[in-house]
């Protein structure tokens, strides 16, 4: 009789929930969060809980990835309407009676204080995907001029409070979504041939463009002092110009091998600012030099490639949009962090995936994850 009530070991009661689970992909997340543990030891160690915390955030985000991968990309679907409606009205109320923190209103108090830009960085990829599902074999150009118009709303009020970063985070992901649906070249070229124009004005007219008085009427003040601190970090290198130089010192000075573990004067001595967040990429360059760099970049486009084969292989046009979205998502928080640190892109606030401090990124990250497990695993079950 004991025989009969006697429950099976814990790991066969829940292989059912890990099969199908795509292991190349979670083998280079373990990879990444191993750097990311290693380094956050070494800048955060002096750092009060970072440590700590971080290995808390990642349990979470790990946690999070393996509910959502539960999740069949169909039940997902259900989700794009509400999550995004909920996310456009939560940004509107940030707009009309949101929280001001250090000049910038982002957050709003619904009982608890929410920041409801992180909302769309999964709420729009998934709203345009479920869009062009919905046109899938009858795609006009008025179906873009809507999907254009999803995409604006929320980008629009995200840049308003301002949030460059994850107006940036969501826009990849949007403009993602719509170029994989489709989007033909006529309408690509020009404003990429218009981008490429004004990005060689501006560098030619510096100078003029950067003048003491000069107001740009589109960008914030300090929107306009990070780009021309970009384009000469000289001309204020105790004031908006020390995050880029230090941060380029710290890369350098890691030359081919490194300084080792815990060796990092840049980052020990604290010149570094913002080290175990934004700028922890330099604290690593640091101290495991351009050969470290060169592997953690190689951990990051193994990533990407795996991504954007899960979307290649998907079986629905829903899925393949949003595992490319989430995809594009991991490479715009990768090569802005490392083009900002490395002075090859203004200074905004997007963290390095897996390595930068931060329990919302993180979570966002979880749920990305999470995504592109469970299109990978509807996937295999359906070939299985």
């Amino acid at each position: 009789m004991a025989a009969v009530f006697e429950k099976p070991p814990l790991l066969q009661r829940i292989a059912p929930s890990l099969h199908g689970f795509d292991g190349p992909l979670a083998f280079a997340v373990f990879l990444l969060a191993c750097a990311g543990l290693l380094t956050m030891y070494s800048s955060g160690f002096d750092h009060g809980t970072r440590f700590a915390d971080h290995a808390r955030n990642m349990l979470l985000a790990g946690f999070i990835m393996f509910v959502v991968a539960q999740v069949p990309p169909q039940r997902l679907m259900r989700f794009a309407v509400p999550v995004y409606v909920v996310g456009v009205a939560l940004l509107i109320a940030v707009a009309i009676f949101g929280i001001t923190k250090k000049g910038a209103k982002r957050w709003v108090n619904i009982g608890v204080v929410i920041q409801p830009s992180e909302i769309l960085k999964i709420g729009l990829p998934l709203m345009l995907a479920w869009w062009f599902q919905k046109r899938e074999g009858q795609l006009r150009p008025f179906d873009f001029m809507v999907a254009g118009l999803l995409l604006v709303v929320p980008v629009g009020l995200i840049m308003k409070q301002p949030d460059l970063g994850t107006s940036l985070l969501v826009l990849a992901a949007g403009l993602a979504v719509i170029f994989f649906a489709g989007l033909p070249w006529k309408l690509i070229v020009p404003p990429v041939l218009v981008a490429l124009v004004a990005g060689v004005l501006l560098i030619a007219f510096e100078a003029q463009l950067c003048a003491e008085g000069v107001r740009w009427p589109i960008l914030h003040d300090y929107q306009q002092q990070r780009i021309c601190t970009l384009l000469d970090p000289s001309k204020d290198p105790l004031g908006k110009g020390f995050h880029i130089i230090q941060g380029m010192i710290a890369i350098g000075s890691g030359g081919l091998f490194g300084k080792g573990f815990m060796q990092g004067t840049q980052t020990h001595l604290e010149f570094i600012p913002e080290r175990t967040t934004d700028f922890i990429f330099a604290a690593y360059s640091e101290e495991f030099g351009l050969v470290g760099t060169l592997l953690l970049i190689a951990g990051f486009i193994f990533l990407i490639l795996r991504g954007l084969a899960i979307a290649l292989e998907a079986s629905t046009l829903f899925s393949r949009l949003l595992a490319a979205a989430i995809t594009m998502i991991f490479f715009t928080y990768a090569f802005v962090n490392m083009g900002m640190v490395s002075g090859i892109l203004p200074v905004v606030g997007v963290p390095l995936p897996f390595i930068s401090y931060g329990g919302t990124a993180m979570v966002t990250l979880g749920m990305g994850l999470g995504i592109l497990m469970s299109i990978a695993r509807s996937r295999r079950l359906v070939q299985t």
